[in-house]
């Protein structure tokens, strides 16, 4: 299934008041950590996945990557990445994550923010990235951590009077589709455990150098007392992985 929610125009227009779609890759809560594990991209030739509104092929290229080509399905996402682009190095194309097909070696590295757990093949993409990818090219990836895909509700189990007791766990073990809530929208996503994302990358060819499950900054935990209860549990996974 590829989905495309994000030129459904309700469901556009609300994505695009949230804070990360406003400002940027410094209102991302993940983004401290997601920088921290790019390799040194000067002329590198950079491929994202799902790239949105383009905030990461602008920013490699602010780090002197020698290219950056955003692939996402959306038009209406890749409207507002060419609006907002003045680069002639940077090129968007509208394919689904999927449907990638480039020739062997095309890439140094390629990023993927917080767009594969909408993706039903993980292990199709893992082989295509590690195709297009030079010897020693460089997977940086962010999902939805398992522990907050597992249950379909993605949502606290609150207390009588609407205090949020734990984060619930269930059905971990169960993976596939799961039918959730995003901006008042049905969405599909698709649940894997830590380990399939693991084993799927060393299967595809990848050595894992890193993993990070990124909490709140304190800057944002002393800017909004609400993100305190994100440390409770986690809510990205990101992966560092270098082609063998």
């Amino acid at each position: 299934m590829k989905q495309n929610k994000y030129d459904d125009p309700g469901f556009f227009e609300q994505y695009s008041r949230m804070p990360r779609s406003i400002g940027g890759l410094n209102a991302a809560g993940e983004w401290h950590e997601l920088r921290a594990l790019l390799p040194e991209l000067r002329d590198r030739r950079v491929l994202d996945l799902g790239c949105g509104f383009g905030w990461h092929c602008r920013y490699v290229r602010e780090q002197q990557a020698r290219s950056a080509v955003g692939v996402d399905l959306s038009e209406k996402m890749l409207a507002y990445a060419r609006e907002n682009t003045n680069d002639s190095a940077i090129e968007y194309r509208r394919l689904a994550i999927e449907d990638i097909d480039f020739a062997a070696g095309e890439f140094d590295v390629a990023i993927s923010s917080l767009a594969l757990h909408y993706v039903e093949r993980f292990d199709f993409v893992c082989r295509k990235v590690h195709h297009c990818l030079v010897p020693g090219g460089t997977f940086i990836l962010s999902v939805e951590h398992p522990v907050f895909t597992a249950l379909a509700a993605q949502d606290w189990h609150y207390g009588p009077q609407g205090e949020r007791l734990h984060w619930p766990v269930d059905d971990y073990q169960n993976e596939g589709v799961r039918q959730t809530r995003f901006l008042d929208n049905d969405v599909v996503k698709y649940h894997r455990t830590i380990a399939t994302y693991i084993n799927t990358l060393l299967d595809s060819g990848f050595t894992i150098t890193k993993l990070s499950e990124p909490q709140p900054t304190q800057e944002m935990l002393a800017a909004n007392s609400e993100m305190r209860d994100e440390t409770r549990r986690p809510i990205f996974l990101l992966i560092a992985a270098v082609k063998n």
